[in-house]
């Protein structure tokens, strides 16, 4: 599992790394500053959530089960919340309105949520058996 994090990690850290870098330089042309800034935000939490894979994959903290269970919510909760918000700050560029896709994004933030509550919960838990 810990391979399998640590490998979904640095995709979704390069990814964003290459999305922030698009945003910054081919974006910039055609979007206005606010849609930058909403794009931004999608990339800023994308990368977020690769570091906090990395710090899950290599932690003794949480169980295998947990590690699953955080990986799945989190890659679920990036492409819903990060994914979403990419498209509805590039929606002007398309004839596609992806204002009707607009209630993905709390979904996902709930799913992100989600999985730093498991990393929460099963941390402590661990920890509190060792006492």
């Amino acid at each position: 599992m810990e391979k399998k994090m640590i490998s979904i990690a640095a995709l979704l850290g390069m990814v964003a790394i290459i999305l922030g870098a698009f945003g910054a330089h081919a974006l910039k042309k055609v979007l206005s500053l606010e849609q930058l800034n909403i794009f931004e935000t999608g990339v800023k939490y994308q990368m977020y959530h690769a570091l906090f894979l990395l710090f899950t994959g290599t932690s003794h903290l949480i169980s295998e089960n947990a590690k699953r269970a955080i990986l799945n919510l989190v890659v679920i909760g990036v492409l819903f919340f990060s994914g979403s918000i990419y498209l509805l700050a590039t929606d002007d560029l398309t004839t596609f309105d992806f204002r009707i896709i607009g209630f993905v994004t709390p979904i996902g933030g709930a799913f992100l949520i989600a999985a730093w509550f498991l990393c929460l919960y099963h941390s402590v838990k661990k920890s509190a058996g060792k006492n």
